[in-house]
């Protein structure tokens, strides 16, 4: 493969450094070559790749602690995840029943044995899903994965419509194309403006660890949006 080459051909040389960081940064990725959004997250799995930074560390537990928060407060008695990716983030999650969906088949068969143990969770591939609903409907760290316009549609119709009270969305709010073939930002909430009137957004909360370039790994650009079904 063209990372190994990479790697191997400057191993021992003043550019070592450089070629492990472009090594890592690409076994991350998955593969080189961008197909479509579902491919990519497949082959990201299939490849050892995880659900990225913001699933591990303190941005886990950030997110972890404002879901848990709401969860409480509010008396959820289920949640529905869409984009449940490798589970990680889920280790921190204190929820009464919880319904994981995912592009991946890969991830929610990892998710189902790692979680074989817990009877209140659920994984099933996007492929399976067949419409279950839940008090609270999650999109965390998935929107601006999702490159391709049907795709992102067909992602948002199925998440408000699975959502009985809340809709929770932890995602950048822009138009924007990144350099990433894999991330393309999006002002989402133009759409359900538009397209979903039978929601009102309740409360914007800016990150705690707004994105800092020098620090990718532990900072973000997503913020959380909470949304209630009038």
């Amino acid at each position: 493969m063209l990372k190994n080459r990479i790697k191997n051909t400057l191993i021992g040389t003043p550019l070592e450094p450089i070629a492990r960081s472009i090594y890592k940064q690409f076994s991350q990725r998955g593969k080189f070559d961008f197909t479509t959004s579902s491919d990519y997250w497949e082959q990201r799995y299939l490849d050892g790749g995880n659900s990225g930074a913001g699933s591990y560390g303190r941005l886990a537990l950030y997110k972890a602690e404002v879901l848990n928060d709401f969860v409480a407060q509010h008396e959820i008695d289920s949640v529905i995840e869409f984009g449940s990716g490798d589970g990680n983030q889920l280790n921190y999650a204190k929820y009464p029943a919880y319904t994981g969906v995912d592009v991946s088949k890969k991830a929610v068969l990892d998710c189902q044995a790692r979680f074989a143990e817990d009877t209140s969770k659920t994984f099933v591939t996007l492929a399976a899903y067949e419409g279950q609903k839940a008090d609270l409907a999650l999109s965390l760290d998935v929107i601006y994965h999702l490159v391709e316009d049907a795709t992102y549609e067909n992602y948002m119709e199925t998440l408000y419509d699975a959502a009985n009270r809340f809709v929770i969305v932890y995602t950048s709010n822009k138009n924007e194309q990144h350099e990433a073939e894999h991330v393309r930002h999006r002002r989402f909430t133009d759409w359900v403006d538009q397209k979903r009137k039978d929601f009102r957004l309740t409360a914007h909360l800016p990150n705690r660890f707004p994105f800092d370039t020098k620090n990718p790994d532990n900072t973000s650009f997503a913020d959380f949006f909470i949304f209630e079904r009038l």
